[in-house]
């Protein structure tokens, strides 16, 4: 991966698709690079989850989620980004998902799966005005992804329609501070590095993995040798990583590592050795490092 840009290099591919019941949705088109994608969803998901509805648009049926506090979990995990409240989760692809420790997803699958277009869009009524704001993503089949709807200057807080020309003009803040940094590339995206590519790690608390093996010493153990390594590394905990009965199981994101059978002693080398120094553990990687004879 190359070095992160600030600055987004603008597609200025605007397309329109004409509505059956009159008017059209306009779509401004941006990257879907990961270094697009990252900050962008960061930004919505962490920062300004209060103006943020997320959801699916198809003919007969209509899904819309919102926010009530910030989520638990924002991690992205072998391409997937995963989003965690404590009503409901999300899993969005952002770059190839290889299939686990294994990569055992075809690359044809990998390829459908994958964002393979982004929009910013207004959908406009039959005079041409503009009445609902969002984001719109499609895959590699070309298929509508999630939706995520942005503020709307004609919708109360009580999801009540307002009095006629007395829209709250200030609810378009965020499209258009997202069109002047995705779109339009006038305006540097606000982060000195992607968001969603700081490094973690995860330790597996899925019961598959010798359920009378306790966890929480491995995690103790990393978070105490990050810190005194001082290291921005985030620890956590994780569902099943996709090594099943050979935990206690640890994942590093840094370099997409997964290790097995790990325990307290271990989880200080894997920060000590592998993190700080670039040296791997292979007695405890997974898939098993192989011995040339």
């Amino acid at each position: 991966m190359g070095e992160f840009s600030r600055l987004v290099t603008p597609l200025n591919c605007c397309l329109t698709e004409p509505l059956p019941t009159g008017g059209q949705i306009e779509y401004e088109d941006f990257p879907c690079t990961i270094d697009v994608t990252g900050p962008l969803l960061y930004t919505l998901f962490q920062e300004r989850w209060q103006e943020t509805q997320i959801g699916h648009v198809v003919e007969g049926s209509v899904l819309e989620l919102e926010f009530t506090q910030p989520p638990k979990i924002c991690i992205l995990y072998d391409g997937y980004l995963t989003v965690v409240t404590e009503a409901w989760h999300l899993h969005l692809c952002l770059e190839e998902h290889l299939g686990g420790p294994l990569e055992k997803t075809p690359p044809k699958l990998r390829q459908q799966r994958l964002i393979h277009r982004a929009s910013l869009y207004r959908r406009l009524n039959e005079k041409g005005e503009a009445r609902s704001w969002g984001i719109q993503f499609w895959n590699g089949a070309g298929e509508k992804m999630m939706n995520l709807f942005l503020p709307n200057p004609f919708v109360g807080e009580d999801e009540d329609l307002l009095p006629e020309g007395k829209p709250q003009l200030e609810k378009l803040s965020l499209y258009q501070e997202l069109r002047e940094i995705y779109v339009l590339g006038t305006r540097p995206i606000p982060f000195e590095n992607n968001p969603l590519k700081r490094p973690y790690l995860a330790v597996c608390r899925s019961s598959r993995c010798y359920p009378s093996r306790n966890w929480q010493p491995i995690l103790e153990a990393l978070q105490q040798a990050v810190k005194d390594a001082g290291m921005d590394v985030y620890v956590m905990t994780s569902g099943c990583l996709e090594v099943c009965k050979m935990g206690p199981v640890v994942f590093y994101s840094g370099d997409r590592t997964w290790y097995t059978r790990v325990n307290p002693d271990l989880a200080s080398r894997i920060v000590r050795e592998h993190l700080v120094q670039g040296q791997p553990i292979k007695d405890h990687l997974y898939p098993p490092v192989k011995v040339e004879s």
